[in-house]
């Protein structure tokens, strides 16, 4: 079943493409982010609560975690750097799929 996510920290569609990118290799399927709102939203077919586990896990270690999670202050800005991290991944991605 389809299940849509808030999360943090998504900017651009170079986040987006490292988010679909990296879930769609993790086994994630039907990946989508939904840019044209704030908070941003991820959705993806989540099978049962493990599954969901692992899906949050994964974009909280991609630095966009789901915002319904508390963090300390330090972890914000943990999290928020590893978001800056992702979607510079996700730009030079882009940049090589267009050449």
């Amino acid at each position: 079943m389809l299940h849509s996510f808030e999360v943090a920290n998504v900017k651009c569609g170079a986040c987006a493409n490292t988010i679909i990118k990296q879930l769609t290799e993790a086994g994630f399927e039907e990946v989508s982010v939904d840019l044209s709102c704030e908070p941003r939203k991820v959705t993806s077919v989540i099978k049962n609560a493990v599954h969901e586990a692992q899906f949050r896990k994964m974009l909280t270690k991609l630095g966009y975690p789901v915002t319904d999670e508390e963090h300390s202050v330090l972890e914000n800005v943990g999290l928020k750097a590893k978001s800056f991290i992702s979607c510079a991944t996700g730009k030079f991605e882009l940049s090589r799929e267009k050449k």
